[in-house]
């Protein structure tokens, strides 16, 4: 037998390794129960504390891993663990190295995208959309006009698409007919979202979604006279259904935590559902005390920068 043979026995017979240190069953119990109890973790979901180790932070602690699967869902969980094994404590690291808000922003791309407000400014509002959401048309109905009116010479206001499928069946065929729009039209783009959200009972009047979508499309298409768009263009873009961007939108709001909708990202401070108008006013004014631009009075103006 090998010299490496033996160390690997060793290894496995001292319980010592890639597992680490292992836990009494009393205390291995005891954690187990107090995870399903503290998460509401159902028994039919299986718990498994995967890893003990010298902790190299914290005197006294050892770090200690718990992993909890459900079948189509797996998750590990980091503790800390007394070394006489009568508390566990779960701790956050954060690196402040690094602005969270602004971290978040960067991971959202608004390139390209129709704006409302300020051109370009210190201070962007994302909101992640779905047109057929009956929250969103409330929050839509608290930005514009009043926020707009009041923020709109300091603040730029952008949207991405988020349409709920599942539970909004015409919702992904307005948000394409929305982009098709935006592509050659902001204002045009913003009169069909002002719409739709202003008149969503309409749109689901028809019986089925179909028959919504057919709505949408004259809806969008009403706009080349208005707006005197290429007509030939749009409706090319509108017959064709090319769900890639928005999917792609999704997908980027998936990346910053969003599974719902309306949310809205202030300079990157998430605001969820369709909220007081106070609580995003408050939201404003901090983002612009912090640009170092006047706040809630309208009569003031404030410098801008480049969106990036």
């Amino acid at each position: 037998m090998t010299l490496i043979q033996r160390f690997v026995i060793f290894l496995v017979v001292t319980g010592v390794g890639c597992l680490g240190q292992s836990l009494p069953p009393d205390v291995a119990r005891k954690i187990e129960h107090q995870m399903r109890t503290s998460y509401a973790i159902p028994p039919d979901v299986k718990v498994t504390i995967e890893r003990v180790a010298p902790s190299t932070e914290v005197p006294g602690y050892d770090t200690l891993s718990v992993n909890v699967d459900r079948g189509d869902i797996e998750k590990s969980y980091d503790f800390l663990l007394s070394k006489d094994r009568s508390t566990m404590l779960r701790m956050n690291k954060f690196d402040l190295e690094k602005d969270s808000f602004a971290e978040v922003m960067r991971k959202i791309d608004v390139a390209g995208r129709p704006v409302r407000g300020a051109k370009s400014s210190k201070v962007v509002v994302v909101g992640f959309d779905d047109l057929q959401c009956p929250f969103c048309a409330r929050l839509h109905a608290t930005l514009f006009p009043e926020i707009l009116k009041d923020y709109g010479d300091r603040v730029t206001f952008v949207y991405k698409d988020y349409p709920i499928t599942e539970i909004h069946p015409w919702a992904m065929h307005a948000a394409i007919d929305a982009n098709c729009l935006g592509a050659q039209s902001t204002e045009a783009y913003w009169d069909f979202a002002d719409y739709i959200h202003g008149n969503r009972q309409d749109v689901d009047a028809p019986k089925n979604a179909q028959a919504s979508s057919e709505l949408i499309d004259k809806l969008a298409i009403k706009q080349i006279q208005q707006r005197h768009l290429d007509g030939e263009k749009l409706q090319a873009c509108i017959k064709a259904q090319n769900e890639d961007a928005v999917r792609a939108s999704m997908k980027e709001a998936g990346g910053v935590g969003v599974s719902t909708t309306p949310i809205l990202f202030v300079n990157g401070q998430r605001i969820e559902g369709a909220v007081p108008i106070s609580t995003i006013r408050a939201a404003l004014d901090t983002a612009l005390r912090e640009a170092q631009q006047p706040g809630s009075d309208p009569g003031q103006s404030g410098m801008s920068t480049a969106l990036k």
